[in-house]
């Protein structure tokens, strides 16, 4: 691995400019996943931050990002984390007319998780007046899963109206507007929409996306999906 020494020499920069590149790109990510409710950034947002101020040296970008993601992590346990892009199953057949919200060429992106203990982000860090929206996403993506990953908006409706969720519900005393909340989880990427042509007319699927099918959420809707389905095998066997 190249010394910082080496890295300056080799674009022609001073130490105190890459390091003033690199706090520039934390502030930046701490900022917009704050203001933007944790939805991801695209890396080439971070790439224009740096060449908008005159270094346009070929491959500087990714040096300066790179160690925001190392310095990130070290002094603020946050790991930025760059998306997969989820394949939607519409893309994946080309024979059937779609539109979706994401395409597969879409830009790289970053999302910052904690990486301190669960007990202890809960303790310190977790902010407790927006748990209802961890619910929500944690439900939504459940109902997805037990759908085999694809479900219509009709059927998802069909399912949160049960909760006491309504489409066209616009003052809920949690979520306000909950059609506007649960679009908050497709530009977050925990969910992919897309509206498929048919010869009866359109229809609107929700998948879920890159964010929901990462490993660890990924594995807690298994586990608490699996202790669901056993609670209600063992109610079943003692009636």
């Amino acid at each position: 691995m190249a010394s910082t020494q080496e890295i300056c020499f080799q674009f022609d920069i001073s130490e105190h400019e890459k390091d003033k590149l690199v706090g520039e790109v934390i502030r930046y990510v701490l900022f917009k996943t704050e203001q933007n409710s944790g939805c991801p950034i695209r890396r080439e947002d971070l790439t224009q931050l740096i060449t908008g101020k005159g270094y346009r040296q070929r491959n500087l970008h990714a040096v300066i990002i790179n160690d925001a993601i190392s310095k990130l992590s070290s002094i603020f346990g946050y790991e930025m984390r760059e998306l997969q892009r989820s394949r939607s199953s519409a893309t994946a057949n080309p024979g059937r007319a779609s539109q979706s919200q994401h395409s597969v060429g879409d830009a790289k992106s970053y999302i910052l998780i904690s990486e301190l203990p669960s007990d202890v982000y809960g303790k310190f860090v977790e902010d407790k007046s927006t748990v209802h929206i961890s619910g929500l996403t944690f439900v939504v993506i459940g109902i997805i899963h037990l759908g085999g990953g694809r479900i219509t908006e009709e059927n998802l409706w069909h399912h949160l109206r049960r909760l006491g969720l309504h489409e066209n519900e616009e003052n809920h005393p949690k979520f306000s507007n909950t059609k506007l909340a649960l679009e908050a989880l497709v530009q977050q990427r925990y969910l992919q929409k897309e509206k498929v042509n048919g010869p009866e007319g359109n229809t609107v699927f929700y998948e879920l996306a890159e964010r929901a099918l990462d490993a660890p959420i990924y594995d807690k809707i298994k586990e608490y999906v699996a202790q669901i389905v056993q609670k209600d095998v063992t109610s079943l066997e003692t009636d």
